[in-house]
């Protein structure tokens, strides 16, 4: 079967840097920009009528990223930085932290500035920049890009058993669509506020005939099988991102508190089951590579073949395709029709 050598990408929730500015402070009427022009202690608001945008980015393939085709807003092609995590407080004591991606144009000026929050802003509450991290950028999108299983989950081992991913360790056989036996690599671990666009999606039992619900990150992708196809994909092998299938009755999206995530590495992208459901495992490449141990990531960029290189990424489907009302019941059905 040949390899897919496509880049696959990640859809996230931005505000132009326009819609947060300095209402207090040495700044004032700025908007959001990257590090060098920043100062502790000015005050931000967000416009009262600022909607995000999706921004659609993947690996340029030589270590960095770029703007990806369909999103939108920005520039495809362009490349994105990312510039510096920003620490935000509220009168009341709360922090948000929000990433500053930076868009250059072929010359290397900037283009447009974007802002991330990484937990949900208040509009025309006043937030004070507390903090500027140009260090763990980086490291705090991969945590954001990475796919993610919640504690609790079932993990399928090649002996049939159902272990709690929380029990795995590294060095377990765990059984796999397409390269059978398995061994674990890594397994990562954070725990994080389950708010937002970043809260996890809850596909509870019998959605997708599995016998227990899950739970994962929102761009999780799980694989499907279609018996026919009623998407119009022209293949009955989908992969399709969790909060895709989000209906507000058998899934739905967990806002509040804290989550316990955790991520697991094999030596090539696998698609593993998870309470019964065939999903994905984390996919090394630029966005997700700065949450690897240091020594682990020098020896995956030596010896370890490219995890996007893998025939199976070609089953994921555009959202041009997801226009529907209720695409987990209509997935389900097409599996069993």
């Amino acid at each position: 079967m040949p390899k897919s050598t496509s880049h696959p990408t990640q859809s996230i929730p931005v505000f132009r840097s326009a819609d947060l500015s300095v209402v207090n402070g040495a700044n004032l009427g700025d908007p959001i920009s990257f590090a060098a022009e920043l100062d502790l202690d000015d005050t931000y608001e967000l416009n009262q009528a600022a909607e995000p945008y999706r921004l659609s980015l993947q690996s340029d393939g030589k270590g960095g990223q770029v703007i990806a085709p369909e999103t939108a807003i920005g520039t495809p092609g362009a490349t994105l930085h990312m510039d510096c995590c920003l620490t935000l407080m509220s009168g009341n004591g709360v922090t948000t932290e929000v990433l500053v991606l930076v868009e250059v144009d072929g010359k290397g000026d900037v283009e447009e500035i974007y802002a991330l929050p990484l937990a949900p802003l208040t509009p025309r509450l006043g937030y004070s920049l507390v903090g500027i991290n140009s260090d763990s950028a980086r490291t705090k999108f991969a945590e954001v890009a990475c796919v993610s299983f919640t504690r609790g989950t079932h993990i399928t081992l090649t002996s049939g058993e159902q272990k709690c991913i929380e029990e795995l360790n590294v060095g377990d056989t765990v059984l796999t669509r397409d390269d059978g036996p398995q061994k674990i690599r890594w397994i990562g671990h954070a725990t994080v506020r389950a708010t937002g666009d970043f809260a996890p999606i809850r596909i509870k039992a019998g959605a997708l005939h599995n016998e227990n619900d899950l739970l994962v990150s929102p761009d999780h992708r799980l694989f499907i099988y279609q018996r026919s196809d009623a998407l119009g994909a022209g293949r009955n092998e989908l992969l399709v991102r969790a909060r895709h299938l989000v209906n507000g009755d058998t899934v739905i999206q967990e806002d509040g508190g804290f989550v316990d995530y955790f991520q697991l590495l094999f030596d090539e992208h696998q698609i593993i089951y998870a309470e019964g459901i065939a999903a994905e495992t984390l996919l090394v490449d630029t966005r997700t590579r700065p949450v690897l141990p240091a020594e682990l990531s020098q020896e995956l960029a030596k010896s370890l073949p490219d995890h996007a290189d893998r025939a199976h990424m070609q089953f994921e489907i555009g959202e041009s395709l997801l226009n529907h009302p209720d695409m987990a019941k209509l997935l389900k059905r097409a599996s069993t029709r």
